[in-house]
């Protein structure tokens, strides 16, 4: 019976912030989707904090920490 290999390799974690004027949803895809285009192999999204930009009283945009984890090429 062959056995599945266990899935190893180093990984990092970086921390990025994606902004939306629409939502929270909206500015984590957003951070994803950009970081998706410079880091490769992108396994898993966290969303740490969440806030809002304020100007005159009004939110003006939504922003998501994301902590996002990728794999080291070998």
């Amino acid at each position: 019976m062959a056995t599945k290999k266990e899935d190893s390799g180093v990984y990092r974690v970086t921390e990025i912030i994606g902004t939306s004027t629409v939502s929270w949803e909206a500015a984590a895809k957003n951070a994803v989707e950009t970081a998706a285009k410079s880091l490769r192999d992108l396994r898993v999204a966290e969303i740490s904090k969440l806030d809002m930009k304020i100007e005159g009283g009004k939110v003006v945009a939504y922003r998501a920490r994301v902590s996002l984890s990728f794999k080291y090429q070998a």
